[in-house]
């Protein structure tokens, strides 16, 4: 007889792949976790992995065995999420990047509380790194990341298509909300996120190819610190709308959309493949939708009207 063990081990090593990775995963040993794969493949009369090198890969009758194992526990999650709606409202366990943290995240939250009281939620402000590896981990039900090509054992739906955005100390010039091509300014003292974050190879790769000048560069993954520094200093930075959206009608930033050509940026929400996700997950997915549509709406009204591209 198969066991739920055994099938949450060998799922975890398909997505981990690594048994040793998949153990630290499930809180058991490599041995343990290698015994249980073994009993599995003994009971199937199949291999379940073969070697590429030293890499551990699922075989083609373990592919589609993880499949349907992803589907066997997505059902049982799903059996235990009702039973905790019933008793409770449910749990949601949510991550979030700075951006969203910053811009969308108060209404959403307020909207969701109002609308699921008897609901727990808690929420993580991390980078895009960490948000993954705690879904991996089972350790969240959701997260917002940039988009990026994926990996196994995860599902990826858009959330919002965003432009992106020169953010500046105020000027008073009449410049605020209007268009500008880095590429015509003078050289840039510019604020960059660290090189392990996805957005900071986008902009880098987006400065390269359009011939923008940065005379110096500020490495900082303190998203609140780095617009107290800008709102002080000449330096500059680059944002998605959706961060600055709270603050076009405020009197400290001057925002402008990227042009000549236009940036933009995808921001997804992520979920593990295995775990359906929970009804409190699912609806404060769907709220933030929401927000994120009302963000989109307000640089149509605002911005776009200016916009030439």
């Amino acid at each position: 007889m198969v066991s739920l063990r055994q099938l949450k081990s060998f799922v975890a090593v398909v997505e981990e792949g690594s048994f040793t990775a998949a153990g630290e995963r499930e809180g058991a040993t490599q041995s343990g976790i290698s015994q249980h794969v073994k009993t599995l493949e003994e009971e199937l009369g199949t291999p379940l992995f073969g070697r590429n090198g030293r890499a551990i890969e699922a075989t083609l009758a373990g592919k589609q065995y993880y499949l349907d194992c992803v589907d066997i526990l997505k059902r049982l999650d799903a059996a235990h999420h009702e039973v905790a709606v019933r008793q409770n409202g449910g749990v949601a366990r949510i991550g979030v990047m700075p951006t969203i943290s910053r811009s969308i995240l108060a209404p959403t939250l307020d909207k969701f509380l109002q609308t699921s009281p008897g609901a727990e939620i808690s929420i993580i402000e991390a980078y895009s790194g960490v948000l993954t590896d705690l879904l991996l981990k089972g350790e969240l039900d959701l997260a917002v990341v940039p988009a990026f090509e994926g990996a196994v054992g995860l599902s990826s739906h858009l959330l919002l298509h965003d432009r992106e955005m020169l953010v500046t100390a105020k000027r008073h010039d009449g410049q605020h909300l209007t268009p500008v091509s880095l590429a015509s300014l003078g050289p840039l003292k510019i604020v960059l996120p660290g090189k392990q974050n996805t957005r900071r190879r986008n902009i880098e790769t987006y400065f390269a190819a359009n011939g923008v000048n940065v005379a110096r560069r500020l490495e900082m993954d303190a998203m609140m610190g780095t617009l107290e520094f800008v709102a002080a200093t000449d330096w500059v930075v680059v944002l998605p709308f959706v961060m600055m959206s709270s603050d076009i009608d405020r009197d400290r930033f001057d925002i402008r959309p990227l042009a000549d050509p236009p940036m933009y940026s995808d921001f997804i929400l992520i979920e593990p493949s295995r775990k359906l996700m929970t009804p409190a997950a699912a609806l404060f997915a769907s709220v933030l939708k929401a927000e994120s549509e009302r963000s989109t709406e307000l640089f149509r009204a605002r911005v776009a009207p200016q916009l030439n591209d």
